[in-house]
């Protein structure tokens, strides 16, 4: 904005990741908008999975699951996004879902 006569910089996280092609997943134990953040300068689909501050008593392992951010779901998340794009199709996600023992009925953790 201040300086017109030049070529507008790069921010340096979609400097970082132009170099990849793909969904970006974003995973944190904290909100979703934390993440979120950087949105705007994230070149192709970005995905945010995160607690979104709710406080539970449990294993980190199981608010992972619970809260749907743990492996997992970060796989689901990214097949999803591939699907989205064209390169995954239903069927390679519900045979993820099932390996993984990911209830298809499962009710949103912030409805709980």
């Amino acid at each position: 904005m201040l300086h017109p006569d030049k070529k507008a910089k790069l921010p340096f996280v979609t400097e970082q990741l132009s170099k990849q092609k793909g969904p970006v997943i974003a995973t944190t134990d904290y909100m979703k908008a934390y993440s979120d953040q950087i949105r705007e300068f994230v070149p192709d689909s970005y995905r945010v999975l995160g607690t979104d501050g709710f406080g539970r008593s449990d294993s980190r392992e199981q608010l992972r699951h619970f809260f749907e951010v743990d492996s997992k779901f970060v796989v689901l998340a990214g097949l999803t996004e591939l699907k989205e794009l064209g390169l995954v199709n239903a069927k390679e996600i519900l045979a993820h879902m099932k390996a993984t023992g990911i209830n298809l009925d499962k009710v949103n953790p912030l409805n709980q």
